[in-house]
């Protein structure tokens, strides 16, 4: 079932009569109540009556179009089916249509006008215009497909009303194209337009329905109900609509009331019997956190259509089993899933199962990478991406190796891609990571953008600082001394508050210019800077009083110190304090 495929879809009030033109209506029936087996069989029966019949073949065309869920397949389908009909009609205006509809479908925009001007070119006539069933042909392969001309389609279609056109599918399919041409602000214009439609055919239960969707995008339920109910009053086996109140209540956790709709849903198809209600009873199962009523209804849909069974009954089996504590059932449904994936129903919730799954069966890090770069390629809102990139990027931190904290990292860097404007935090996070990692390269490039864009923010000058420690660990290059003293600078700014901070950087540095440069003066004036936090400290003070004794006129600023290791000085340096790393809390980062 292609839920909302009925969007594009509106009924033809044929111009021809005779019993033909009424079994094409009855099929086409079918097919706007979502009926598809039923409008497939129809239509079937009149092209083997008469393979001739150019409209038959026109609308099982069209019931492809929506009853196939997997949009390759019912282009291929169709192309199939309407080619074959061109070569035996010698290019029949209807089926051209037809033909210019797949090609839209196929981004063949070109291709497609031009078989439509052809079409209404060989039907206009000179007193009424454009023949309006080609016409609404036209408007409905355009408003059907993501590439149509919505403005060409609306032109066309005010003409022929302005002309006195009465026929209620225009109305409808002009409604349909105003919403597309102007999405949030057709939505006046539309209505007036189905109203009309209802007018003129008081008993069109598809334009009800598209009221029902217009207030739905506005999300006006009462109107919703109302136009939904009101369709099922029109037509009382009008499927579609039941369809629609068994989402409605589902939705509304109103599971009792779902349960009712979807058994009117399913008595308004008989005879049809379609395995696939099995589906929407597996959906209300998991819905109630029924998992194994879930899994045995869904089961029953795979048994019965096997290699042909959706790649949403799938998905539902695989979070069923997972929910159910059945990793290896769920990662066997997973896998099924993306092999028979639908490009036009795969959500970032499929990959998010699919990494829950891979990390409960022993998947790689690599496979679970992977499963996050390729969701984070689907065409979807920003905000859903990005919170989905957090859970895979906490995911891997959670894991703590050094290799999931690259990977976390790897994450980070494409969420401060997709993010217009990354907070501190956002920078902090990803450097961390890295760090985490030991890829310190990675991590020294971020802090370098953190301190640019945050200068007054300690954070960055912290970790450039313990970023370039790690680097340089036996101090010998010294190349995390300029980011201590910026670091160290910033801390002094509040002494009460960053005591302990400042007291282990300040220490890093006493024990560089003590160990390292033997610069006496230098580590001197750290070590005082200590002991004026930390008065008390008696070893701070026996550290200054040993580099005091151990200055020397040589060693004094100025003077090269005499080559070797003294042996106090060494002594004194060892037992300095060492700066510890201490990530900030996200309640310090500011957002």
């Amino acid at each position: 079932m292609k839920k909302t495929t009925i969007t594009f879809l509106t009924v033809a009030m044929l111009c021809t009569g005779g019993l033909t033109a009424q079994t094409v209506q009855e099929g086409k029936n079918h097919l706007f109540a979502e009926r598809y087996n039923s409008a497939i069989s129809a239509f079937n029966k009149m092209i083997a009556a008469n393979p001739n019949n150019i409209e038959a073949v026109y609308w099982l065309g069209q019931t492809y179009l929506q009853s196939e869920e997997i949009m390759s397949a019912r282009i291929a389908t169709t192309r199939q089916l309407y080619e074959k009909a061109m070569q035996s009609s010698n290019g029949a205006p209807l089926i051209m249509v037809g033909m210019g509809h797949v090609d839209l479908l196929e981004n063949k925009a070109n291709d497609a006008r031009q078989k439509f001007e052809t079409a209404l070119t060989m039907t206009r006539s000179a007193k009424k215009g454009d023949n309006v069933d080609i016409l609404n042909a036209v408007a409905r392969a355009n408003t059907d497909a993501k590439t149509g001309d919505f403005k060409y389609v609306i032109d066309k279609l005010q003409a022929a009303v302005d002309k006195g056109e009465k026929n209620a599918e225009t109305f409808v399919l002009l409604g349909n194209a105003i919403r597309k041409y102007q999405p949030g602000e057709g939505g006046g214009e539309a209505f007036r337009n189905y109203k009309k439609a209802l007018e003129l055919n008081p008993n069109f239960a598809l334009a009800s329905l598209r009221l029902a969707k217009l207030f739905e995008s506005q999300k006006n339920w009462e109107l919703v109900y109302q136009y939904l109910t009101e369709a099922t009053q029109k037509d009382a086996n009008f499927t579609a609509a039941y369809y629609e109140l068994f989402y409605y209540y589902f939705l509304r956790l109103e599971y009792a009331a779902a349960e009712t709709q979807l058994k009117k849903y399913i008595d308004s198809k008989v005879p049809e019997k379609d395995i696939q209600d099995e589906f929407l009873y597996a959906q209300l199962c998991w819905a109630q956190k029924d998992f194994t009523c879930a899994v045995t209804r869904a089961q029953s849909v795979v048994d019965a259509l096997g290699d042909k069974t959706k790649p949403k009954v799938y998905r539902l089996l695989a979070d069923a089993h997972f929910q159910n504590g059945d990793f290896a059932g769920a990662k066997k449904f997973s896998d099924n899933f993306f092999t028979k994936k639908n490009p036009d129903d795969i959500t970032l919730y499929d990959y998010q199962l699919r990494a829950d799954i891979l990390d409960k069966t022993g998947g790689t890090i690599d496979e679970i990478f992977s499963n996050y770069t390729e969701g984070a390629l689907l065409d979807t809102a920003i905000s859903l991406k990005l919170d989905f990139l957090k859970k895979g990027a906490e995911k891997f931190k959670g894991r703590g190796d050094s290799v999931s904290r690259y990977s976390e990292g790897l994450l980070r860097l494409i969420i401060l891609k997709f993010k217009e404007t990354p907070g501190q935090r956002d920078y902090f996070d990803a450097g961390f990571a890295f760090y985490q990692a030991k890829a310190y390269d990675k991590a020294d490039s971020i802090f370098d953008v953190y301190v640019n864009k945050f200068p007054d923010e300690s954070y960055g000058y912290m970790m450039e600082y313990n970023v370039h420690r790690a680097i340089d660990s036996t101090m010998e290059k010294g190349s995390a001394v300029p980011w201590a003293e910026k670091y160290l600078a910033i801390l002094e700014r509040d002494t009460v508050k960053n005591k302990n901070n400042i007291l282990g950087v300040a220490g890093y540095l006493a024990q560089y210019y003590a160990n390292i440069i033997k610069d006496k003066v230098k580590a001197l004036e750290y070590l005082r800077r200590m002991l004026a936090l930390d008065p008390g400290n008696t070893t701070l003070q026996k550290n200054i009083e040993i580099l005091e004794k151990a200055q020397t006129p040589a060693a004094r600023p100025g003077n090269q110190p005499a080559r070797g290791k003294p042996a106090a000085a060494a002594k004194a340096g060892s037992r300095l304090p060492k700066a510890k790393v201490k990530p900030p809390t996200t309640s310090l980062v500011k957002k």
